[in-house]
């Protein structure tokens, strides 16, 4: 059973699911898995590794996948982005950065240009800069975002946006966050942490199995994990991840940590060199209470689509409404 939106149309796919391009997780193995059941998968061009992203667009082939970068990654070296379109993607994402520098060109090959917000304000300057699908990320999400919960951000650029295709993120893992997006005024969902935890992503596992045992409650956001890997973001981006051992020592005493940052930062370096998860970050959501199975990425796309169509065609006889 499929949901036929807005944003199936633009991209011309099966469900209105999205991987987010999760730098060096989301590779052509994991794009591929997702596009191949009927979402759309994306390739993680992030903090751009040029010789990586090389690897993975060779590995796709004629396959409709996308890329998602890091926007300032771009402005370091602009050869990505011309790497990347040179391939005639369907579409590309840009999130954090100025859109402006990027957006003609991208849109010139025919591409549909996403751009990931996180206020209304980023909404606006990503519309004016011809944004096709604004993804809406709330605070909920892993990885680095802003202050914003999912559910009053989307309908809010819904409202601001009624003619671009609006794509919920964050909080977002299973049928009942599709449907409950939809409702919200959204035309798909874009996961992170859902596919983060799945078999083709390329994650460790002992990671994988951290956000398994992990609860929404054990989450935090903040700067104590860039600053450990002397990659401070500029305000007002802070990043969510799990709680560990590391984190536990270090909430509250940021100012400290900053001093010490040469030798933390020395310690931290080796923590992920040996995949030591209780000091190194694994990058997750609050959803991660939603997470207790490692399948493969494909099956995440056909369960969350069917659990959703049945939820949205159940609701006349689920819930009673009274004249």
């Amino acid at each position: 059973m499929a949901i036929s939106t807005g944003l199936t149309r633009a991209l011309n796919i099966r469900h209105p699911i999205m991987l987010a391009p999760m730098d060096l997780v989301a590779d052509a193995r994991l794009a591929l898995a997702v596009s191949r059941a009927g979402g759309f998968g994306m390739v993680g061009g992030g903090y751009g590794e040029e010789a990586w992203l090389t690897r993975q667009l060779d590995g796709v082939g004629e396959e409709r996948i996308g890329v998602g970068f890091i926007t300032w990654s771009l402005a370091k070296n602009p050869r990505l982005l011309d790497l990347v379109l040179e391939r005639c993607p369907p579409a590309v994402m840009l999130s954090f950065g100025e859109v402006r520098p990027f957006a003609e060109k991208i849109k010139k090959t025919g591409a549909l240009l996403v751009c990931q917000i996180q206020t209304l304000a980023q909404a606006r300057d990503a519309l004016a800069n011809g944004a096709d699908i604004l993804v809406a990320q709330g605070a909920e999400a892993g990885g680095h975002g802003v202050a914003r919960g999912a559910f009053p951000l989307v309908p809010a650029v819904a409202d601001l946006a009624p003619h671009a295709i609006v794509v919920a993120a964050g909080g977002i893992a299973d049928g009942r966050g599709l449907a409950a997006a939809l409702m919200l005024g959204a035309e798909g969902v874009l996961m992170g942490t859902r596919f983060y935890v799945s078999q083709e992503a390329a994650s460790h596992p002992d990671a994988k199995a951290a956000v398994q045992r992990a609860t929404g409650d054990r989450t935090i956001r903040g700067r104590i994990f860039d600053i450990a890997r002397k990659n401070i973001w500029p305000e007002p981006f802070t990043g969510r991840v799990l709680c560990n051992r590391f984190s536990d020592e270090w909430a509250g005493r940021e100012a400290e940590l900053l001093r010490r940052q040469e030798e933390v930062s020395t310690l931290y370096a080796e923590a992920r060199t040996k995949f030591d998860f209780d000091t190194a970050a694994v990058i997750a959501g609050e959803v991660a209470d939603l997470i207790s199975d490692i399948p493969p990425a494909g099956e995440i796309v056909e369960r969350m689509a069917a659990e959703a169509a049945e939820l949205l065609a159940g609701a006349r006889d689920r819930y009673r409404i009274a004249p």
